[in-house]
């Protein structure tokens, strides 16, 4: 984990990467037939189709893989009982891609709900329920970030750094308002969560009292502190005021 100044990016950079690999025409022409063709295809079979010599359509189709887009292997039902070197075969890779400025993850919110609807207890509602996952999942990252941390008690200021760092890893952007006081500015699971603010504001703040908690950060809170179109979580070494919902 990186801790310290600087600033970091908050959005996935091998996604970045694998659209920006897109820009070139012939590439972009390259996936879109490995993408259509239903089945592994070879260097040959995209020369013919793309218009290109093989050299190229290798070149083009080894970037794809690099960037995540495409994955290739040996072609098996030609390796055995053959000469030469067994052709490479292309297909399209199982990696969703997607990049969002600032950062969206709505399926983490999906799956966090879905993990509450799976396993509420009879008697618990589906908000404490997702309350619970969310609580827990800080929890466990908490209790990770903690062993990557050296000495004993955490104090405001470390706890503060590490909150700081996992909260940008995570894409909530955060920024110290106060030496005391760290804000985060952006809600990573909109737009769904423009639907039930309350609930996902109530999650975000479950997730990083659970996250304080794994960390062992005794001397931090994470409070409510509501503002439009930004996520309503501060960790703050002080006394949060009550929450106020406009």
């Amino acid at each position: 984990m990186s801790v310290g100044g600087g600033v970091a990016e908050t959005f996935d950079v091998a996604a970045v990467g694998a659209v920006a690999a897109l820009e070139d025409r012939s590439r972009r022409s390259i996936y879109t037939f490995v993408a259509a063709a239903g089945r592994p295809v070879t260097r040959a079979h995209v020369a013919h189709a793309v218009g290109i010599s093989r050299k190229l359509a290798a070149f083009h189709l080894d970037r794809l893989v690099t960037v995540g887009l495409l994955v290739a292997r040996t072609d098996s039902a030609r390796a055995s009982g053959t000469r030469g070197r067994s052709p490479k075969i292309y297909e399209r890779s199982s990696t969703d891609v997607a990049v969002s400025v600032p950062t969206r993850r709505p399926a983490e919110l999906a799956e966090m709900l879905v993990e509450a609807v799976e396993t509420a207890a009879p008697d618990e509602t589906p908000r404490k329920a997702a309350m619970r996952v969310a609580e827990q999942r800080g929890r466990d990252l908490g209790a990770s970030t903690r062993t990557q941390v050296r000495g004993g008690r955490i104090g405001a200021e470390r706890a503060l750094m590490l909150g700081e760092s996992v909260a940008r890893e995570q894409g909530f952007e955060p920024s110290r308002e106060a030496p005391t006081v760290l804000r985060l500015r952006n809600c990573p699971y909109r737009p769904p969560a423009a639907a039930a603010p309350e609930l996902v504001c109530h999650m975000n703040q479950s997730f990083f009292v659970g996250f304080l908690s794994g960390l062992g950060a005794e001397t931090l809170q994470a409070t409510l502190v509501p503002r439009d179109r930004e996520c309503c979580v501060e960790l703050r070494a002080e006394t949060g005021q009550p929450t106020v919902w406009s």
